[in-house]
């Protein structure tokens, strides 16, 4: 009996032919070096200019008179786009295809491509260390953390904008249908666990006035979100409290609500069971748990389950070394083991996010 979501992108059986499956095949041999090839077609603006001349196209020679390249640079990009049907030739003019058009204006293709260039493709040169090793072998590019999360805010500057603009991206779409159904449940307080920059804490102050906020992270993210509390003007109700909740023995327990998005993938199964144990001591006996996450089994699209796998990588390789954009009924055993019970399954928020709002057993 297969499950339903390998049914439903197609993984239950064989999709190629073998025409297809060698060219596939060619496809991956050399996707390291077409990628930095599309970089380059999107940096020296090759992409741009035949946007911007539209259906006509442009032959060659026009080109090359709008792009500071080389006659041999630019056709060797025309001739590799080609190949990866980003542009196709028509009676001598060069046309951007969808694909190209979806590269230059497709939010979440930019998004990706940038994280992938900015935060992970040096690093991705050590994944079989990390595979083995279970630790970031790849953060090395960047120093001697043991995980990214305290360097985040001493990454380099493109790192640290296209690491911040995936994070959010992907969250942000999400706050809005998420925070009608928590205000649903009426809270007075809620602890926002791993809240980063403050993003979600921020949206619910300023959709609530009532609503007190409490961010719970490490002493390095309280600092980041502390500077965007005060230029809100929010203090009164947005506090910070610096903690590590892999080694923390006990937490605050005034929340009626404990919140937390996107941030239990960022640990192993293990870690995850812990910090919903230590959250089921500490939290009052009706208070909720709130995970907003984004599971790659969930997605109604197999290019979201494919985005989500690749990006569990970068977990494996620069993160942390052992977590990832899990599958569903994984969280649901952790629930379990932690002594919680899932009272509400919420699918479809944002970008392909689930809501499990979730009580003590």
């Amino acid at each position: 009996m297969h499950n339903k979501e390998y049914v439903k992108y197609g993984y239950d059986k064989e999709s190629y032919t073998a025409l297809e499956a060698i060219t596939e095949a060619q496809k991956i041999a050399f996707s390291p070096i077409l990628f930095q090839a599309v970089v380059c077609m999107r940096n020296k603006g090759l992409l741009a200019y035949l946007d911007q001349v539209g259906e006509k196209g442009a032959t060659i020679a026009q080109i090359h008179d709008n792009i500071v390249l080389s006659d041999y640079a630019t056709q060797l990009l025309l001739d590799v786009a080609l190949s990866m049907h980003i542009v196709y030739l028509n009676e001598q003019h060069y046309i951007l295809g969808k694909v190209g058009y979806f590269i230059l204006h497709d939010k979440m293709t930019q998004i990706n491509l940038d994280f992938t260039q900015d935060v992970c493709y040096q690093g991705m040169f050590h994944l079989e260390e990390a595979l083995e090793n279970g630790t970031p072998a790849g953060l090395k590019v960047f120093g001697d953390w043991t995980t990214i999360y305290p360097a985040l805010s001493q990454l380099p500057e493109k790192a640290k904008q296209s690491w911040f603009a995936f994070d959010h991206f992907y969250s942000d779409g999400a706050f809005p249908a998420a925070f009608n159904h928590i205000n649903q449940l009426n809270p007075k307080h809620i602890y926002d666990i791993g809240g980063n920059t403050g993003k979600w804490a921020l949206y619910c102050a300023s959709n609530n006035p009532e609503l007190v906020i409490t961010i719970l992270d490490l002493p390095e993210q309280i600092a980041l979100a502390n500077k965007n509390i005060i230029a809100a003007g929010v203090e009164s109700r947005v506090k910070g409290f610096p903690v590590n909740v892999l080694s923390a023995t006990s937490l605050p327990n005034q929340a009626d609500v404990w919140w937390m998005s996107q941030f239990l993938d960022c640990f192993s199964e293990t870690q995850i069971t812990n910090i919903l144990s230590l959250i089921h001591q500490n939290m009052q006996d009706d208070a909720v748990v709130c995970i907003m996450e984004i599971f790659w089994d969930r997605q109604p699209f197999e290019a979201g389950a494919l985005s989500l796998n690749a990006s569990s990588l970068y977990f494996t390789c620069l993160a942390n070394g052992n977590s990832r954009f899990y599958h569903s009924k994984v969280f649901y055993q952790c629930l379990r083991e932690a002594g919680f019970h899932v009272e509400q399954d919420i699918d479809g928020l944002g970008l392909g996010h689930t809501l499990l709002i979730c009580k003590k057993r």
